[in-house]
């Protein structure tokens, strides 16, 4: 796969409200490379600098100190941040915040409108990014009377309209029980899978890191650990000590292999742990 998002030397930091105060900087010296098409997911603790992160990958925030480059275009060049955002998409973790209209199918238009986009393309747009997230049937609704999952959905459809080759989740499924968890994760697995978009996301949740490519752990501002899900979170103390939990599966297996069992300590599914606790009640 060929690079898409190349983060080199980055090091940000947010102006002190009071002019005699220091700058606090947040990222310290990250450089990080991310392939089109890939899946990768990005953990941290509270305050780790992880969403700060994600914000570099469109422009909303730039560099103090670095360069990030999407697709060749410097996140710097002004002049090309309106290109630069129709290929990167973000999606926050409240959805009310991204949901400007009163009729679903209008919300999902909103951008393509603001873009000039003729309205025969805009119709055809919208309607295959509801079918995408399964939200066709509910284009005549009211978002605001949708279920928590429902309306994140309508948002991550907002952002595919305008068919961009990545979209950055930024804790899209914080404030969704596990239902809502479950249909968005279901969405941006086929996003990804069937339609080759490359996926950013931030989370907090370990199962929803384990289904990644990549995991990508940062920790006060920097990058603590790359790699698939099951190397990462094989080092169940390295993620305790950085204030992170790792899969419930692969707990209980910690575990039982720390009492003796002979269990391997790489498993981060349910599927794996239901055979490898078979094989151990053999």
């Amino acid at each position: 796969m060929e690079k898409f998002i190349s983060v080199q030397n980055l090091s940000f930091e947010y102006e002190a409200i009071d002019p005699d105060e220091k700058p606090t900087e947040i990222l310290h010296n990250i450089s990080l490379e991310i392939k089109r098409g890939e899946f990768v997911a990005i953990l941290g603790h509270n305050g780790s600098g992880k969403s700060t992160l994600s914000k570099h990958f469109n422009g909303i925030l730039l560099p103090t100190k670095g360069d990030v480059i999407i697709d060749g275009i410097n996140t710097k060049d002004e002049e090309k941040l309106y290109e630069l955002r129709q290929k990167v998409g973000m999606v926050f973790q409240n959805p009310d915040n991204q949901l400007v209209a009163t009729i679903v199918e209008d919300d999902v238009a909103f951008a393509l409108e603001n873009l000039g986009v003729e309205p025969n393309e805009m119709r055809s747009r919208v309607d295959e990014a509801l079918k995408s997230v399964k939200m066709y049937d509910f284009r005549l609704h009211s978002p605001h009377q949708l279920s928590g999952g429902q309306k994140q959905r309508v948002a991550i459809a907002g952002i595919i309209a305008m068919r961009p080759e990545c979209i950055v989740l930024d804790e899209p499924t914080a404030m969704l029980d596990p239902v809502g968890r479950k249909q968005v994760l279901k969405t941006v697995r086929k996003l990804n899978r069937e339609f080759g978009i490359t996926i950013i996301m931030i989370t907090h949740f370990m199962d929803e890191a384990a289904n990644a490519d990549r995991v990508v752990v940062i920790d006060n501002g920097r990058i603590l650990a790359d790699n698939s899900p099951k190397k990462i979170f094989s080092h169940v103390e390295a993620m305790r000590n950085a204030g992170l939990d790792v899969p419930q599966v692969t707990e209980l297996c910690y575990e039982l292999k720390k009492a003796g069992y002979d269990i391997k300590g790489d498993i981060i599914t349910e599927a794996e742990c239901i055979d490898a606790l078979e094989k151990l009640l053999k």
